[in-house]
């Protein structure tokens, strides 16, 4: 039986995920009040991602629709219509999104 000795032992590693938070131990415990005002702000910030994300979606549809609109014959003439409308319409509503966030700051 051989023993390890401290040079034959690797150090133990482990990975870490990003969204891990590293706690200050300094700090003093969270009150009610700052996890509260903490959570809202994160609950902010994600609806933030969620709106951009709808947004991008927006852009990405009126887009398709675009193209469907000028499709010619390949798509029925009711389609290529609504596909016309939604088109004009989408672009409208995503910049008005990015507007209403914009003054939100």
């Amino acid at each position: 039986m051989t023993k390890k000795t401290s040079a034959d032992s690797k150090p133990e590693l482990r990975i870490v995920g990003a969204e891990a938070a590293v706690y200050d131990l300094m700090r003093a415990p969270e009150t009610t009040a700052e996890r509260v005002k903490r959570l809202q702000m994160e609950a902010h910030a994600l609806a933030l991602e969620e709106i951009d994300q709808f947004e991008k979606l927006l852009t990405q549809a009126a887009q398709k629709a675009k193209d469907i609109a000028s499709g010619g014959d390949a798509y029925p003439v009711g389609v290529r219509e609504v596909a016309t409308r939604i088109a004009a319409d989408l672009p409208t509503r995503a910049e008005t999104i990015r507007t209403i966030v914009g003054r939100l700051g």
